[in-house]
């Protein structure tokens, strides 16, 4: 038998907490969605950020776990004209997403949504950087 590292909801708090501290250093309103390793909800938290970006967080951390890598890396492809992967099911071209990696293992994942892309995933960094 394999023994893995499993998101607990004290560790996804933790991630949010973080990320949090760095949304309000910055007076950004937000949604941040933090899911285990089936891409399930694990906790969300939502300041005065638009309803439409709850679904979007949530999808962006999706994103980031179903595909092991930051949602940026979609975004910057579709910038360069890569406009096929959007056919992808399960893609989100905006950044914000971000897997959570213990020891090398994808343990869940980050999606912040309600400010521009590039300030989500500076947020998403911040929670990431807590576990």
């Amino acid at each position: 038998m394999k023994t893995k590292n499993v998101i607990t909801l004290d560790d996804a708090k933790r991630v949010a907490a973080a990320a949090q501290a760095e949304a309000e250093r910055n007076n950004w309103d937000v949604v941040i969605a933090v899911v285990d390793e089936g891409g399930n909800l694990k906790y969300l938290q939502r300041e005065d950020a638009l309803l439409g970006s709850i679904d979007i967080a949530i999808d962006k951390a999706k994103a980031a776990l179903l595909f092991r890598r930051p949602t940026q890396v979609w975004e910057e492809k579709v910038a360069s004209g890569h406009s096929g992967c959007m056919s992808l099911r399960g893609v989100v071209a905006v950044e914000g997403g971000l897997p959570l990696v213990v020891n090398g293992e994808t343990v869940g994942a980050i999606g912040v949504s309600g400010v521009k892309s590039a300030e989500d995933g500076q947020i998403a960094k911040a929670g990431a950087k807590a576990l």
